[in-house]
């Protein structure tokens, strides 16, 4: 497991290039996409503010190896389909 403050950046990164790219297909990408914009930056919020908190409060009980795969896991399902959202 790498340490929580490279994890955490990492998380910084991708949340910050989700978000540049949200903003990036309001700005220039078709009509129906812009609706859609709004909702997509909160979501990112979201899952941004979810992640720094659960790396930084891991659950009891867990090995931390086995947290920290599954909380890698599920934060990049959740990344893929928020932009597979952004890029319908």
């Amino acid at each position: 497991m790498a340490n929580k403050r490279i994890l955490k950046k990492k998380i910084n990164l991708i949340c910050e290039a989700l978000f540049a790219d949200c903003v990036a297909v309001s700005l220039y990408g078709p009509e129906a996409n812009k609706g859609n914009a709004e909702a997509h930056l909160y979501t990112i919020v979201q899952m941004h503010d979810h992640y720094i908190k659960r790396v930084s409060h891991p659950e009891p009980g867990i090995t931390a190896k086995a947290y920290f795969k599954d909380l890698r896991d599920k934060f990049n399902a959740q990344v893929s389909d928020i932009l597979d959202q952004i890029n319908i």
